[in-house]
């Protein structure tokens, strides 16, 4: 790949097209931006291979587990089909020799042939090239948590998260531990460590936090909520943009605040907190990419109007979703987040398909078959998610983690780091999906179970078309991996080279059949182009310029009803009928100059009464004002949502802010 390219793909997240690149200065440009000054390199495993994760070609040797039973005296190592590669005895090492790229279970068996204990390896493909900036394989790993303090463990996670070819890495911080008082910053924390050792490793980091510290709040309030001055939210997000400037790339200002364990936040709160939260990044490092706060369980089409109606879609330039789901439902329940997207690049900053852990097993591993089906089920995941419209998605979780008080596993690690077989079916996506972009999908007639989308992107470093196709029925665990179908390419499409799901060279070529295990088809760049593809999904852009003039409302007495929508919580503001309420509309002026502007109710509904609805105010920097008023309203008919009451403000050349809310009764039941 020429330098120029290579230059243009890194500066395209920075607002730079390829024209604005000229290819004798590339060197000079990539050395003036401190975050793109370190060149990728081509991953590589770390000395000590921990995980047993090795690349092909290398010597396997399998550390013994800290946990062996020891009644264990032989070994004996398979693969994902069960064939066995290797055996021995535990008086010599467990070399596996130069096997190849796959997945593999070392079991431990006493005298008697029993198997007492276990671990895992896997190969992987080498790196060929650096990985791209623009690839949309990435991982959510949370290593400041998994390994707290842990500066070699924590190594461990990001050199194991490279060799999969993950391109941006998404972690967690905690705002007390940052500012544990107002105005008084925590040296160097075990956070700064961890992004600079993520960095080192090539990885783009992604990073949220989800806490307010007490000072921050007030006597009716804890850390689970937004802090109820947006000064706050301003100031803090302004100081880690500066502090983390070189080694935090993104950053998302909550996560899932809709949801009660993240402060049940209705979306007009999250509207007004992601507001102050972007330009106090933007003023702390004008060239990070801001995401919004993902919404916890499915965008409802109610709270994309929220989004909508408060005008926010200024002050995100990703706009980030999790996503629990099945695959095959991405397409009908993710069209309120495209339309909320307003036109950004959607980012999956969390996503999985829980599964129960094997009950038999004391480290919460799946049962072999279990974790078979969550490796094919990785495929189904990232492709499906990028026709969706995604431009980035990141798996939950590469780590060992357990919910739901054990119930549901989700990491592609177990304890010890040692992989399971759905970590090296990521590894074989980061490798066929590198600087991919979706082209669009090609249907098989009568056959809606058929999957098969194209992607053109740089796998193993030179420029293709990859078909990802998989066959598989809609449903749960228990019916998964059993599907299959005969099928054909058209005879017209030249293939390069056929891989399996876990990245194996199929040298007999295109099967005949399509199972629940993807394949990969490598075919010459632009190749796709003779398949007839459903383009992928896409949202129109809404134009619009963020204003730092913010409003918020608050009420003395805040009271919710319980909306939730399937598994979505939704908190919606309940006033009761017929009793006035006090309400304050803040004025928050985030920039370095005085403003002065007009700011109003804008048609509120028939049956409100309102006191004062409209205020000329003056707000000095980086300070707020007040505009109080009293409300009687009616209560909208129970069958029906109630409407959007927009505040409007005009401050000239400081924008035209809005905020937008709505009530429900206090009678429909409060939290």
């Amino acid at each position: 790949m020429q330098l120029g390219e290579i230059v243009s793909r890194r500066y395209s997240r920075h607002g730079l097209s390829s024209l604005q690149i000229v290819p004798g200065i590339a060197v000079l440009i990539l050395l003036g931006v401190n975050s793109l000054a370190q060149e990728r390199r081509p991953p590589v495993p770390m000395p000590g291979h921990p995980g047993n994760v090795f690349v092909e070609g290398e010597k396997v040797t399998v550390t013994l587990p800290e946990n062996l039973d020891p009644a264990a005296t032989q070994w004996r190592a398979r693969d994902d089909r069960e064939e066995v590669v290797a055996s021995g005895t535990l008086n010599e090492p467990i070399v596996l020799g130069a096997a190849g790229i796959g997945w593999y279970e070392v079991e431990f068996l006493d005298a008697n042939g029993q198997k007492v204990s276990r671990t895992t390896a896997s190969v992987l493909a080498p790196w060929k090239s650096p990985i791209l900036d623009d690839s949309p394989v990435c991982l959510d790993g949370a290593v400041s948590w998994f390994a707290t303090d842990d500066a070699e463990t924590q190594e461990a996670y990001a050199s194991l998260a490279s060799l999969a070819g993950a391109n941006w890495f998404r972690d967690r911080l905690r705002w007390r531990e940052i500012e544990p008082e107002r105005g008084r910053f925590a040296p160097p924390t075990q956070y700064d460590k961890a992004t600079q050792i993520q960095q080192d490793y090539g990885l783009q980091v992604l990073q949220v936090w989800h806490d307010t510290p007490q000072w921050a709040t007030d006597s009716k309030r804890d850390h689970g909520r937004f802090a109820p001055d947006l000064r706050d939210v301003y100031r803090f997000s302004e100081n880690v943009a500066h502090r983390f400037g070189s080694t935090v790339d993104a950053w998302e200002p909550w996560t899932e605040a809709n949801s009660g364990n993240f402060g049940g936040q209705t979306i007009d709160e999250m509207c007004a907190n992601q507001k102050a939260a972007y330009l106090g990044f933007k003023t702390g490092a004008p060239g990070v990419m801001v995401c919004w706060q993902p919404i916890a369980g499915v965008n409802a089409a109610s709270m994309a109007d929220g989004i909508l109606a408060n005008e926010t879609w200024p002050y995100y330039e990703a706009y980030s979703i999790h996503s629990y789901d099945w695959p095959d439902s991405y397409d009908r329940l993710w069209d309120p987040a495209r339309r909320a997207s307003a036109g950004r690049p959607i980012w999956v900053t969390e996503c999985d398909r829980g599964m129960r852990p094997d009950p038999e097993s004391e480290w919460g591993d799946f049962t072999r078959e279990d974790a078979l089906k969550k490796a094919a089920f990785m495929a189904h995941s990232y492709a499906t998610s990028l026709f969706n419209g995604a431009e980035r998605h990141f798996h939950f979780i590469l780590g060992h983690y357990m919910e739901q008080n054990g119930a549901v596993q989700f990491g592609l690690l177990r304890k010890d780091l040692t992989p399971r077989p759905s970590y090296v079916a990521t590894a074989a996506l980061g490798r066929f999906l590198a600087g991919a972009t979706c082209l669009g999908r090609w249907h098989i007639e009568n056959q809606p179970d058929a999957h098969i989308y194209a992607f053109r992107g740089v796998p193993d470093g030179e420029h293709h078309d990859v078909l990802i196709a998989w066959f598989e029925h809609p449903g749960d665990w228990d019916r998964r991996g059993a599907a299959t179908l005969d099928w054909s390419l058209r005879s017209d499409v030249k293939v390069s080279a056929v891989y399996d799901y876990l990245g194996r060279p199929m040298p007999s070529g295109v099967p005949a059949t399509l199972e629940s295990n993807a394949i990969f088809l490598v075919l010459p760049e632009n190749e796709a182009g003779r398949l007839s593809l459903e383009a992928p999904r896409s949202v129109e852009r809404r134009e619009g310029e963020p204003s730092p003039v913010v409003l918020q409302l608050e009420m003395a007495e805040r009271t919710v009803v319980d909306k939730t929508q399937g598994w979505t919580p939704q908190y919606e503001r309940a006033l009761e009928p017929g009793v006035p309420a006090d309400l304050r509309l803040l004025v928050y002026n985030f920039s370095d100059a005085p403003v002065v502007g007009k700011v109003a109710f804008k048609d509120p509904p028939q049956g409100w009464a309102l006191g004062t609805r409209e205020w000329t105010v003056s707000v000095p920097p980086l300070e707020r004002a007040v505009c109080a008023t009293t409300l009687n309203f009616e209560p909208w008919p129970k069958d029906a949502e109630p409407p959007w009451v927009r505040v409007a403000g005009d401050f000239g050349v400081a924008g035209q802010p809005v905020a937008a809310f709505r009530f429900y009764s206090s009678e429909e039941g409060t939290e």
